[in-house]
């Protein structure tokens, strides 16, 4: 299953009882803080959870796969995710 925004915003209102309109503004103001943060190139750990960091890549030699013709691609910046050690043993069932 897809979590979907729909379904954190479901899962604010029936666990704090707040209306689904503020559950609605409480999950949009945390992604907004998120995209800020990594935005601005900073890394944002959540305890328990993981970090998301922003990484920068060079540019770099590519191949357009339809063609086969090779292309310079530009660089960028990518968000990475490392899981903490408390999500990474609940996944596995340690």
């Amino acid at each position: 299953m897809t979590l979907t925004k729909n379904h954190i915003i479901d899962a604010i209102q029936e666990s704090l009882g707040f209306s689904r309109n503020r559950s609605a503004e409480v999950t949009e103001t945390l992604l907004e803080l998120i995209k800020k943060t990594l935005e601005d190139g900073d890394s944002m750990m959540i305890s328990g959870f993981g970090k998301f960091n922003v990484k920068a890549k060079k540019e770099r030699r590519g191949r357009n796969p339809a063609t086969g013709n090779d292309m310079m691609l530009d660089p960028r910046r990518v968000v990475t995710f490392t899981c903490s050690g408390k999500l990474r043993e609940k996944i596995n069932g340690d």
